[in-house]
């Protein structure tokens, strides 16, 4: 699981208040940008009915949701970690279940929506029935339960310390603190090795198909083409997704060109290999798309107006 409790270290100290301070003041701003565009982006969904009608629109309006969570799970952590914030395993297990489950949704959302263009350019008129909009609910609902099994497996396998109440000691929760025993990093690895591989085969496969698709087809070549390169951009999201398995990299790098504290380490890679790649994945999609793009324009023409 990548979130930011794995990479940020080190407790709140005097020498520190400053660096503390600056941290929270870079990431705080950012993530309120990030659900400016979100809530605009939710807004525009909710107000006409036309993307609530379309599958492709409700995926991606909950990969929205989704994200969001992640994010906001994630600055909480950092901002307890920063302050050093103690509280219960009772409370902070469930932060961190929820901030592995929604970060292993991303690329799962993206396998299908990239299904989604798939059944809609190979069964156009006879489309199933969970992939219509008005039941692609099923499909979102039955994503969670794989979401959760593996980062509630994850926990239940940890390493039980005696000293450690559940519901009274207090601790600072941080993944690496509470999941540090070898067979969960292996686990945790394995997860994401699975996860990452199938979504990958599943956009190539995609991708393969309706490339082969528009070679064949003599009418209709635009539509064809467009849900082509929309599977093409779920391949880059999926690049962004996994910027964050590069932290171990650019740890190694930095240690040996550069002196710096583990802590300021771990703050660079997390804003820019999780944070920024989460910002970027949704709005790239939703600035992409020209029915969305247009009333996002007309959104923010209004505001400035006013």
């Amino acid at each position: 699981m990548q979130n930011l409790t794995e990479f940020v270290t080190g407790n709140v100290t005097s020498n520190n208040i400053l660096s503390v301070i600056i941290k929270v003041c870079v990431v705080i701003p950012f993530f309120c940008v990030f659900l400016c565009c979100i809530a605009v982006m939710l807004h525009i969904f909710v107000s006409h009915r036309q993307f609530m009608d379309s599958s492709r629109y409700i995926l991606f309006a909950y990969m929205l949701i989704n994200d969001t969570l992640q994010l906001l799970s994630s600055v909480l952590l950092f901002l307890f970690v920063m302050g050093g914030v103690k509280f219960s395993l009772v409370y902070c297990i469930p932060l961190l279940i929820i901030s592995t489950a929604t970060f292993q949704s991303t690329p799962l959302i993206l396998a299908t929506m990239s299904l989604e263009r798939y059944v809609a350019i190979f069964y156009p008129l006879q489309r199933p029935v969970a992939w219509r909009s008005d039941r692609i609910w099923i499909i979102i609902l039955s994503l969670w339960p794989i979401n959760c099994i593996f980062p509630i497996i994850d926990h239940s396998i940890r390493e039980h310390d005696p000293a450690v109440d559940i519901l009274s000691t207090p601790v600072l929760c941080k993944a690496q603190l509470i999941n540090s025993s070898q067979i969960q990093t292996l686990f945790r690895a394995a997860t994401s090795i699975l996860f990452f591989t199938v979504v990958a085969v599943i956009i190539l496969f995609t991708y393969v198909r309706i490339l082969l698709e528009t070679r064949k087809l003599r009418q209709d070549k635009a539509s064809v083409s467009k849900a082509m390169h929309t599977v093409l951009l779920h391949g880059f999201q999926l690049l962004l997704c996994m910027l964050a398995f590069t932290i171990p990299i650019t740890e190694r790098v930095i240690v040996l060109y550069f002196n710096w504290r583990p802590e300021n380490i771990g703050y660079f890679n997390f804003f820019c290999f999780i944070l920024i790649p989460r910002f970027l994945s949704p709005v790239i999609y939703g600035f992409r798309d020209q029915s969305l793009r247009g009333y996002i324009r007309k959104h923010f023409c209004a505001v400035v107006t006013k």
